[in-house]
């Protein structure tokens, strides 16, 4: 499974304009289904003249459920929220939501002619998206001293991970997150360049997006 990274302050964007009707495609990261509908109340409120605003989100999958929502937002039925959802499906795409604003030009379209426009500005957010995998991993837990804390930046970002939580007192809690398949030898880069001082508690698995790199 894929994911977008966007956020909903920053979601991708991009938009086409169809006889004279113009579709205004963006996406961001969710975490629910809460998440999504939220997200398409800020573009409702950012688009106050808008005649329709139709979305569709997916979320979770980690078990193998995932939850789906679209709407047509008054558009006629499955001309809007079914194109966008179909983007999602066929992207192998989880934790996003899509919305598709549209401002009326006068000229009807026809059922296929919606369908293809919110398709296609369905397809232009997300390609404008910062996307990652979504793959398994390891969540570790450690506790360093202040002159470790670079270092170990360092070697989580060598593996692809990722600092989880960092915590500063008289010492530096840390958790940290390390695709599965980069994880043994994070392990003994950390062993090696520690001397076997700073242990690395396991705190189980989950799926997490990693960015696709750059170039």
């Amino acid at each position: 499974m894929r994911t977008i990274l966007n956020t909903p302050d920053e979601p991708a964007h991009d938009s086409l304009v169809e006889k004279k009707s113009e579709f205004i495609g963006d996406a961001c990261h969710i975490d629910s289904q809460d998440d999504a509908m939220a997200f398409v109340e800020l573009i409702r409120e950012q688009h106050p003249k808008a005649r329709h605003v139709a979305f569709a989100a997916v979320w979770g999958g980690s078990d193998g459920q995932l939850g789906e929502r679209m709407s047509d937002d008054g558009e006629p039925s499955g001309t809007a929220g079914k194109p966008i959802l179909d983007v999602l499906r066929q992207s192998g795409l989880t934790d996003c939501v899509v919305c598709v604003t549209r401002y009326f030009g006068g000229i009807l379209l026809g059922s296929g002619g919606l369908i293809r426009a919110y398709s296609s500005a369905a397809s232009l957010a997300v390609k404008a998206a910062d996307g990652a995998n979504i793959v398994p991993c390891r969540r570790y837990a450690t506790t360093i001293g202040y002159p470790q804390l670079t270092m170990m930046r360092q070697l989580t970002s060598l593996a692809d991970g990722t600092v989880e939580h960092e915590e500063f007192t008289d010492r530096i809690a840390m958790t940290i997150v390390i695709p599965d398949g980069n994880a043994p030898a994070f392990e003994a880069r950390v062993r090696e360049t520690f001397n076997a001082a700073v242990p690395l508690e396991p705190r189980g698995t989950l799926n997490s997006p990693v960015a696709d790199q750059a170039g």
